[in-house]
């Protein structure tokens, strides 16, 4: 790749990076304060499978999953990062006991293999083809067990018009792109989850590092 197409793909990073950390990221968080009340079956059934005693979250937001993992895993093991600071303040205060920190999907502040389970629910969908990578790289490398995501569903790479901006939002085969690019990932189960679920629509997968 030449150098203008570094540049290119850096400035791209950068501009949807500042993007949710500004304005547009705290709209977001406004519109998704209250977007845990149907969660709970969900979590209760993927931590009755995989009893993971530490857990991060990648783009937790405020909290809407963390809320119900506390309730099965220790809260002191529990952590949640995302790069939009109003977010995270929120979580200081809604949800006390687990651990906000910021940082960037593609850089995860953690050590290797920190967590026995790493999840993104809607998270992968606004990463380009630049960064979604890195991110699910990071995501593997910071898990000893399990990995979760849940995400909008597409055969192939569909871009989506997010809110009047372009490179924001992706539908695509998550689980097939874990699988293909990670080989000591096993499915371990999958599904959809509606809006009467208390999610968007989104199918989810989880793997199992063997």
């Amino acid at each position: 790749m030449c150098d203008s197409d570094d540049h290119m793909n850096a400035s791209e990073v950068t501009r949807l990076e500042s993007l949710w950390q500004g304005d547009f990221g705290d709209d977001y968080v406004d519109r998704n304060s209250e977007a845990y009340a149907a969660r709970g079956t969900f979590w209760a059934d993927r931590m009755a499978q995989m009893q993971p005693s530490s857990v991060l979250e990648v783009g937790c937001n405020v909290g809407a999953n963390l809320h119900w993992i506390r309730q099965h895993t220790a809260a002191r093991n529990v952590f949640g990062v995302d790069i939009n600071e109003k977010a995270l303040a929120r979580l200081r205060v809604s949800e006390p006991d687990v651990n906000p920190v910021w940082g960037s999907a593609r850089r995860l502040p953690f050590r290797d293999a920190a967590f026995d389970l790493v999840f993104t629910m809607g998270v992968l969908i606004h990463q380009p083809d630049q960064t979604l990578p890195l991110v699910m790289a990071e995501m593997v490398r910071a898990s000893r067990r399990w990995v979760v995501c849940g995400e909008y569903y597409a055969p192939d790479t569909t871009e989506v018009s997010y809110r009047g901006h372009e490179g924001a939002l992706f539908k695509r085969d998550y689980g097939r792109l874990f699988t293909e690019t990670f080989p000591e990932l096993t499915l371990r189960g999958e599904g959809f989850l509606s809006h009467d679920e208390g999610w968007d629509d989104v199918t989810w997968w989880a793997f199992e590092i063997t």
